[in-house]
């Protein structure tokens, strides 16, 4: 077993799989890798088995290997009881069922890669059993057969006889190899094109946006940009600590409000009286706490009331204001919304974004009021921030006016020796306004208050009668709304097992046309290999023909066109050529010995030369040692 699975790493991290592995942890892969693994070896024998286990269901991928195996020709070890065992571990992917196929095939990968391809003109057709209850048409199909056999027969004995038949049928084999692969290119061109005329159009948009977004950019300046960005932080600020915990806390009070008056059960006339006797008490509670405020009269809240009246103002403007501009923002997030579904409508239709003729001349006429109105904003918001500017510098300039004319004041009371007299005389002014005020507003308040009591009466009574009806029909809808809850859920499991049983319908539909669209693509493969072969065998027919007619002929120069003559002139010529060659060997041989001697004698002559030149050099270089030489008068040995 260890050798088993150190043949099956090795293989497995050589070419062309490259797995990587090792014994451990070859050994320690889940059942569904090692499915995997064995589906890939399958893979690599037949490019049909390309498949990701994940994506297909366990029986369907045990089915389609035990059917590769089967063509494949592999024996599982065992009996044949042994089989149910066998299809079980393949499902499951168990090592000892799996160990052993992947050994067999990584032995002889290539045998099985040529049984593999052979395989699909090689299977035998089944026929539907309505087909073979007509004797007449299947005696009559199969004398067709036997015709068919002998004639391929014939054929085949003719094509044994034509030259280089092998390399013409290689041939033929390659050429329906590179159609098949002329078809997938061309469809993958088409998916390319395709794919780069979209590629080309989502480029054209974003370059469309990337320039109306530089134009936008373009005329825009760092202060302009700070203060726009200043502005927007103010305002979302302001948005989300005051406004909308403000708007949020009213939708809570509502909310419960209206939870609460939901929860309560109708209400009757005795209801009614209780709720009205509850209000006149708080009535009168709020009365009371209004008098004993203006009886206590503090000069603090007197001060301060003008001011938080015109705070109050300021607030509710600002709040106006707010919601105006949060109304301009999502009504421009709509346009630009709608201008993004139309911009998008129309590139839909050519890739492209123009505007034309009167719609250009109604955009830029538009652009153009919409900049006035932009710069008359602009421009009283402007006047609006210089005036408040220059309030704001007149309110301190008059507070401290205030404050120097106080001051003054307070030292000259302190030399007459009257000191606190102003303060005085202002308390007894302001309490004295303060009081004729007070019973005004007093007066007033009480006519208001009990105008408003009698309001509010029959405000509850008008509601009351208005909920009544409302309370009564939405208990019905409440009971409505669970029958159609419970209803919907039936319906909704009723769907999703029906919608269960659809899906496993059509996974089975489509694994039915997946194998027909192959058994198409076998016919269709068979049928050009058998095309192919007939028309190469009329041809070969053909020139038969044309050969025993020129054979047969009783013209000389039409005789001389035959194959047969071609060839026995071609024999002819190389028998001649055969005979000259062997006379040719004879005379060789026969001069062969005299040859060999003559050429000894010519070696034995250059070493008898090389010999001389030898012994003259060293002759010659003996002589020159210790020779003397004269000249200038002066002597000088050599050595």
């Amino acid at each position: 077993m260890s050798d088993q699975i150190k043949f099956i790493v090795d293989n497995l991290n050589k070419e062309p799989f490259r797995k990587n592995y090792n014994l451990i942890t070859f050994d320690s892969l889940e059942p569904m890798q090692l499915l995997q693994v064995l589906n890939d070896v399958l893979a690599e024998i037949d490019p049909k088995q390309d498949v990701d286990i994940r994506e297909e269901m366990p029986e369907q991928t045990a089915k389609r290997m035990l059917s590769l195996l089967g063509i494949l020709k592999y024996k599982p070890p065992g009996s044949a009881t042994d089989m149910s065992t066998f299809r079980q571990g393949l499902v499951i992917g168990s090592k000892p069922v799996i160990y052993p196929v992947l050994h067999w095939l990584l032995q002889r990968t290539n045998e099985l890669k040529k049984r593999a391809y052979l395989a699909r003109f090689l299977i035998k057709l089944e026929v539907p059993s309505e087909f073979l209850q007509d004797e007449t048409d299947i005696s009559a199909m199969e004398e067709e057969k036997d015709q068919l056999i002998k004639r391929v027969e014939r054929l085949k004995k003719r094509v044994e006889t034509v030259q280089n038949h092998q390399r013409m049928l290689k041939i033929a084999r390659q050429l329906r190899v590179e159609k098949e692969r002329e078809e997938f290119l061309a469809q993958q061109k088409q998916e390319q094109k395709n794919q780069l005329f979209h590629a080309v159009q989502r480029l054209q948009r974003i370059q469309n946006q990337l320039k109306s977004m530089r134009h936008a950019a373009a005329d825009a300046k760092p202060e302009s940009l700070m203060k726009r960005l200043e502005e927007e932080i103010k305002f979302n600020s302001y948005m989300v600590t005051e406004k909308f915990p403000k708007e949020l806390e009213n939708k809570k009070k509502e909310l419960h409000f209206l939870q609460k008056v939901v929860s309560e059960p109708a209400m009757g006339q005795s209801d009614l009286l209780e709720l009205e006797s509850k209000i006149n008490e708080i009535n009168t509670q709020i009365n009371q706490l209004i008098e004993k405020k203006m009886i206590r009269n503090e000069p603090i809240e007197g001060r301060l009331s003008l001011y938080r009246q015109q705070a109050s103002i300021i607030s509710h403007k600002k709040e106006a204001k707010a919601e105006e501009l949060q109304e301009a923002k999502e009504k421009l997030a709509n346009l630009e919304r709608e201008v993004s579904v139309k911009t998008n409508q129309t590139r839909e239709f050519d890739g492209t974004e123009v505007l034309k003729g009167d719609e250009f001349k109604r955009y830029v006429s538009k652009l153009r009021s919409k900049s006035t109105i932009f710069k008359k904003k602009h421009q009283i918001i402007a006047e609006f921030k210089a005036e408040f500017g220059l309030l704001q510098r007149t309110e301190e300039l008059l507070k401290q006016r205030h404050e120097n004319i106080q001051h003054q004041l307070q030292t000259l009371e302190e030399k007459k020796g009257i000191s606190g007299y102003s303060y005085t005389q202002e308390e007894l002014e302001r309490v004295s306004a303060l009081k004729s005020e007070v019973d005004e507003v007093k007066g007033r308040t009480l006519d208001d208050m009990s105008e408003m009591v009698k309001k509010l009466n029959s405000l509850v009574t008008e509601k009351k009668s208005a909920l009544a009806p409302v309370i009564k029909e939405l208990r019905q809808l409440r009971q409505k709304c669970q029958e159609l809850t419970q209803e919907c859920d039936e319906k909704k499991s009723q769907y999703d097992s029906c919608a269960a049983g659809l899906e496993s319908n059509r996974s089975k539909l489509e694994q039915e046309v997946r194998g027909l669209r192959e058994e198409c693509l076998q016919e269709e493969s068979r049928y050009h290999y058998t095309n192919f072969m007939i028309k190469n065998l009329e041809v070969q027919l053909r020139r038969a023909t044309d050969e025993m007619k020129a054979y047969v002929s009783s013209d000389q120069q039409e005789k001389r066109k035959a194959i047969r003559e071609q060839y026995t002139k071609n024999i002819t010529e190389q028998e001649n050529l055969g005979k000259k060659l062997r006379e040719k060997q004879k005379a060789v041989r026969e001069s062969h010995g005299p040859n060999m001697k003559q050429a000894k004698m010519w070696r034995d002559f250059e070493q008898l030369m090389e010999c001389k030149k030898q012994c003259f050099l060293k002759q010659q270089s003996q002589t020159s040692i210790g020779q003397v030489i004269q000249e200038g008068g002066e002597d000088r040995l050599i050595l």
